[in-house]
């Protein structure tokens, strides 16, 4: 199951601010997506290799997305199978109007700002009438909406924490917005291995290979030990996300095997997701060195 939160509201609100939050509290979150597109986008985030938890959708009043009008969103919104919330961003009219002046932005709904205003919150009235949250940030400095945001988030949500573990290669750099660098070269690499060279972490053999190191196995349990302590005093002082990132010389076999193992082992313990960075980049080089 994906947790979908619909983002909409008035033009100027502060939708992509809201993104920008939502992205660090997890969400995979994409703007302006037209509605008859949704049934379809949510089934990948099903299928995707691990499943996409938590998905934020900016639907607005865009020509693309309600030419079909708001009845036909909520008949897509009622045949999905996933939990949906609905969160409308608000803002009075004189406001949203010094901030469309402020910007030179053109209004979406017509060339006079007033008049697109009006037009817009008489279309998004019944999205309003139906949303689960509602914040208003007529008077909202950019820190105070974020605040108002992800209280709403959590209030809302038991487990808020987001814990992100990624693989990398030492040879591309470390991740800059790592918060916990783990050096997993201490085992034998399976590139040198013939049969394992062209796999990367994800497939079984080199996941094997990697764990029949006792010592691997050792460190799992302590890294395991360490993250499950470390992440409900993370949580007390009020940080949202945390970011593991375990690295081997390319980035392609031991970090990935080991990232896996890791998510395999926390997804349970709070909202967790998993990448690997330099996988694609590391497979096309192997590609060309056999090619030469």
């Amino acid at each position: 199951m994906t947790e979908v939160l619909i983002v909409t509201g008035m033009s100027g609100a502060g939708k992509s601010s809201a993104l920008r939050v939502l992205e660090d509290l997890g969400y995979l979150c994409v703007d302006n997506l037209p509605g008859d597109l949704m049934g379809i986008f949510i089934e990948l985030c099903h299928t995707n290799d691990p499943p996409i938890e938590r998905v934020a959708l900016v639907i607005d009043s865009r020509a693309s997305v309600f030419r079909y009008s708001t009845e036909s969103l909520f008949k897509t919104l009622d045949g999905l199978n996933d939990a949906h919330r609905i969160l409308f961003l608000d803002c009075a009219n004189e406001v949203l109007q010094r901030r469309y002046n402020e910007t030179r932005r053109r209004h979406p709904m017509h060339d006079d700002i007033a008049a697109g205003i009006l037009i817009e919150r008489e279309l998004l009235e019944p999205v309003k009438e139906r949303a689960d949250f509602i914040i208003d940030t007529t008077d909202m400095t950019p820190r105070e909406f974020q605040r108002r945001l992800e209280g709403v988030i959590s209030a809302s949500d038991s487990n808020p924490f987001r814990l992100i573990i990624t693989s990398f290669g030492y040879k591309r750099g470390i991740p800059l917005n790592a918060d916990i660098v783990i050096d997993v070269r201490f085992t034998a690499n399976p590139y040198y291995e013939d049969s394992l060279r062209c796999l990367s972490g994800r497939d079984k053999p080199v996941r094997d290979y990697v764990m029949n190191d006792a010592l691997v196995v050792k460190e799992l349990d302590r890294i395991v030990e360490m993250l499950s302590e470390l992440i409900p005093a993370y949580r007390s002082e009020g940080k949202r996300r945390l970011m593991v990132s375990f690295g081997c010389t390319g980035g392609r076999h031991r970090s990935v095997a080991i990232a896996e193992a890791v998510y395999e082992r926390m997804r349970g313990l709070c909202s967790t997701t998993v990448e690997h960075r330099d996988l694609a980049i590391e497979a096309e080089t192997i590609s060309e060195r056999f090619k030469g």
